[in-house]
């Protein structure tokens, strides 16, 4: 495959400028110790037979005040693709979180505003540093829609040593925005007048109990039809993952379903408003699989990360009788590359992906991408 010699140029000057930073320590974007931090990141990728693209991706300022020792304001701005215009779609600013947290005690504390859903690896610390590949797996992103976030309000602790704890009320999402591509994506109303007819149901819990290894439980729940009259499907979540890391060897791997109720009348309803069928799937799945291995650089301070990940991932994996899926959508994808990082908080990123799907006609996309990102 022939990418052109601007890809090795941008590589390399890249490289050149690289170096390896372990994660920052917070479980989340919003835990900084600082009043300000951030994280920004920009890529370069080259489809095969396409023209290569730059993107300042996104730049995100977080906000930290602690008005008492048990009353914090957290928020986070994220302006994507550089700038946005008008109605156009060039580009996205977007308030991904905006919470008080009430620290009552360690084992249980109150929050409540714009939240991040607490869904599998990647939704609620998706900083350019803390996971491998430029562009975020794609489970987190077509079965999981990181970033997911709406408003809401609920619980978190931690209980011995070993188990922490999510638990919020949130607005639902709207069944009326789904695709047989991207999945629940459009759907999130992410706290623009959301409508909360019916709340949802989210949680997740963490066990830390093995040295070096995370396990994760995550869930979602709530009805979604509130734009439907005289219809209203429900959207289930289960999600599942695991981290391991021990002596520079890390591996991760993340399982997701999402369970749409009702979908054939949701598809019956959406064809006679919109016209076309949007052949919404009643169940969506996906998983991936990544092993990674972190060397030191020879006299240097800097680490570089190479990595493997396989994801499958079926945004039409079970369909409603009398629906048929498309082949297009039923994907798998391999990605092989480089974490080459400096300072603690900087992430120089090259990565291989061929995708894969049943589709017989038309081949999915096989890229070459770089990536620079850093977290303050």
């Amino acid at each position: 495959m022939k990418f052109g010699s601007s890809i090795c140029t941008v590589l390399v000057q890249l490289i050149a400028l690289s170096a390896y930073a372990q994660p920052p320590a917070s479980d989340t974007a919003g835990s900084s110790t600082g009043p300000i931090s951030g994280y920004m990141d920009f890529h370069f990728n080259k489809a095969e037979a396409e023209a290569g693209v730059l993107d300042f991706h996104r730049f995100v300022l977080i906000v930290n005040h602690s008005f008492t020792p048990r009353l914090r304001f957290v928020a986070e701005l994220e302006l994507e693709h550089a700038f946005v215009e008008g109605l156009e779609e060039a580009g996205e600013l977007e308030l991904e979180q905006a919470y008080v947290d009430f620290l009552l005690k360690r084992s249980f504390n109150l929050r409540a505003g714009m939240l991040l859903v607490p869904m599998g690896i990647v939704n609620e610390r998706h900083e350019p540093p803390v996971f491998h590949g430029v562009e975020r797996p794609f489970v987190d992103t077509v079965i999981v829609p990181t970033t997911w976030f709406d408003l809401g309000a609920g619980v978190h602790g931690r209980i011995g040593s070993a188990l922490s704890y999510r638990g919020y009320v949130m607005a639902p999402l709207d069944a009326t925005e789904f695709s047989a591509d991207e999945g629940l994506r459009g759907g999130i109303q992410k706290g623009s007048e959301s409508n909360v007819r019916n709340v949802a149901l989210t949680g997740r819990i963490e066990f830390t109990q093995v040295p070096g290894l995370t396990v994760g439980l995550s869930g979602w729940r709530g009805d979604t039809g509130f734009n439907l009259p005289r219809l209203d499907p429900s959207v289930g979540v289960v999600e599942m993952d695991a981290r391991f890391r021990r002596n520079g060897f890390e591996a991760r791997g993340q399982y997701a379903r999402v369970f749409i109720s009702d979908a054939a009348a949701l598809n019956d309803a959406l064809t006679l408003a919109i016209g076309v069928s949007p052949n919404i799937a009643r169940q969506l799945q996906g998983y991936y699989l990544e092993a990674s291995r972190l060397f030191r650089v020879p006299r240097s301070q800097h680490e570089v990360a190479f990595f493997a990940r396989y994801e499958d991932f079926d945004t039409q994996f079970k369909m409603p009788d009398d629906y048929q899926p498309i082949p297009d959508f039923n994907r798998r994808a391999w990605t092989l590359g480089a974490t080459y990082y400096l300072d603690p908080d900087v992430a120089v990123k090259f990565d291989y992906t061929h995708q894969s799907s049943e589709a017989t006609i038309r081949r999915a996309p096989r890229s070459i991408n770089v990536g620079l990102g850093w977290w303050f």
